[in-house]
């Protein structure tokens, strides 16, 4: 179907409408709104060319998510209709990508099709556990539940995203700072000290003449250099982005020292806390362990749920299911065990999942003051190395000058 913008005048109201509508011609839409109670002034066949810098820019955010699912949840809680709830959220919105998706989804809505089936166009957007879950709301008529818990579970897994990231951004910079200066050293001083013994006629202590190898070769071979890295950084993401690539990716976040524990930490939390959401507004045992296989964002770990979710069709127990697989933490089929035993698996996935986000908290802590001094003693290796390096051949000059 197409897309048609239209501009008409609500005869509940009064007021003249601006929004869109999918149908298969102009004469159909106008039909449409006819029936919905809206008088047509002008259609428009809608564009899908948003322009070449639309596809690259407005990018949709995580809080731009949170927010459009809160104020959805209030306006149907608050009993709005569902276009009306769609349409008053499309005018809150600063985002114009968001609001495109909006405008699509309202057509879709208007045309008949489920908020679920609307979302759905969209997945790019909106992923495959705020479908489930807006699926489970519409089932059991708690729709604005749904969106609240979604909002929830957004921003907890955001948080915990942002402080892995701000665990890395020092190390980051100060490895940024480090290769910088050691950049600077090698392009503008080494040279300088090189031609200094050149016109006295002296020779180099080897860790100099190591570096003005070094210096030499990025003056001259630079952009060589460049062309080949920034060939390896393509082709290495282009392997990133194959199924071996994938796992490569995956199996390394799992083990890697001192970020390893960490990863496992938050797949944990965030298996759990799906999990709980899901099954809270109703999601199906095997439909929630598919979800969550795919929400926890690694392969390995996605690998364990699913081989578990096998065993639970067969009949076990999901604790029981979970707990030979070597990349689930053992505390969480102990929580879903004693959730199975008292009727409350997904609150027992909740403190589970709690326990966890909390343990991240003190890891990431952890991992932040044990590297500041690791990387205190690079820089003084580094450091130390340059300016010896550097004063070396200076004293041997001094000491020849004086004799």
């Amino acid at each position: 179907m197409k897309r048609f913008n239209y501009e008409a005048k609500d005869l509940s109201t009064g007021k003249i409408v601006k929004a869109s509508v999918q149908a298969d011609t102009e004469s159909a839409a106008a039909k449409l709104l006819l029936s919905q109670g809206f008088t047509p002034q002008n259609i428009t066949e809608a564009s899908d060319d948003g322009g070449f810098l639309a596809k690259y820019t407005g990018r949709i955010t995580t809080k731009d998510k949170v927010v459009f699912s809160r104020q959805m949840a209030t306006l149907i809680g608050a009993g709005l209709p569902l276009t009306q709830s769609l349409r008053t959220v499309h005018d809150q919105t600063e985002n114009k990508k968001l609001q495109a998706v909006i405008d699509d989804i309202i057509a879709a809505v208007e045309g008949g099709k489920s908020l679920s089936d609307s979302f759905s166009q969209h997945t790019e957007v909106f992923d495959n556990v705020f479908l489930a879950l807006v699926t489970a709301g519409e089932a059991s008529g708690t729709l604005d539940q749904a969106l609240k818990r979604i909002a929830i579970q957004q921003e907890k897994d955001a948080a915990m995203m942002s402080k892995i990231r701000g665990a890395m951004v020092y190390p980051a910079i100060v490895m940024a700072v480090i290769l910088g200066v050691v950049v600077f050293m090698l392009v503008v001083v080494v040279p300088q000290v090189k031609k200094l013994y050149e016109d006295l006629g002296q020779t180099l202590p080897l860790i100099t003449q190591i570096m003005v190898f070094v210096a030499d070769f990025i003056i001259n071979f630079g952009w060589l250099l460049i062309i080949f890295l920034g060939i390896g950084v393509y082709f290495f993401r282009q392997y990133l982005q194959t199924e071996g690539g994938i796992k490569a990716k995956d199996s390394i976040k799992l083990n890697v020292p001192l970020f390893g524990v960490m990863f496992r930490k938050l797949y944990m939390a965030r298996f759990a806390r799906t999990g709980q959401t899901l099954l809270n507004t109703g999601v199906p045992m095997l439909d929630m362990l598919k979800i969550s296989a795919q929400a926890v964002n690694n392969t390995i770990v996605a690998g364990s749920i699913n081989r578990a979710a096998e065993k639970v069709k067969g009949g076990k127990a999901l604790s029981e299911a979970l707990k030979p697989e070597d990349y689930i933490l053992p505390f969480v089929p102990q929580m879903i065990n004693i959730g199975e035993q008292s009727g409350k698996i997904d609150e027992m996935m909740g403190k589970a999942a709690q326990v966890y986000e909390d343990e991240l908290d003190e890891e990431i802590r952890s991992i932040s003051t044990a590297i500041e001094p690791i990387l205190m003693v690079v820089l003084a290796v580094v450091a130390g190395g340059l300016v010896g390096a550097i004063l070396l051949p200076i004293y041997g000059l001094v000491n020849n000058v004086s004799v």
